[in-house]
């Protein structure tokens, strides 16, 4: 099983720290960009914040990737 990893403005992900989970934190939208590029390998979930879900658009992996599963943290 993989990792889980936090990306978004600092507010929203850092005490997700505490629970081992690895965090990137990104707070404007080229930021994210890179953030999402720079997630390693084996992780499998990413929670993204609102604002960073929306840098991303649609389909960050490409269409067909399906991995990492994403979730969105609600505004």
């Amino acid at each position: 099983m993989g990792r889980v990893a936090a990306l978004g403005e600092r507010s929203g992900v850092a005490g997700l720290a505490l629970a081992g989970v690895v965090v990137v934190v990104a707070e404007a939208p080229e930021a994210v960009r890179r953030g999402w590029r720079s997630l390693p390998d084996d992780v499998d979930l990413v929670i993204l914040t609102a604002a960073a879900a929306e840098a991303l658009g649609p389909e960050p992996g490409g269409p067909t990737s399906g991995r990492p599963l994403m979730v969105v943290m609600p505004p």
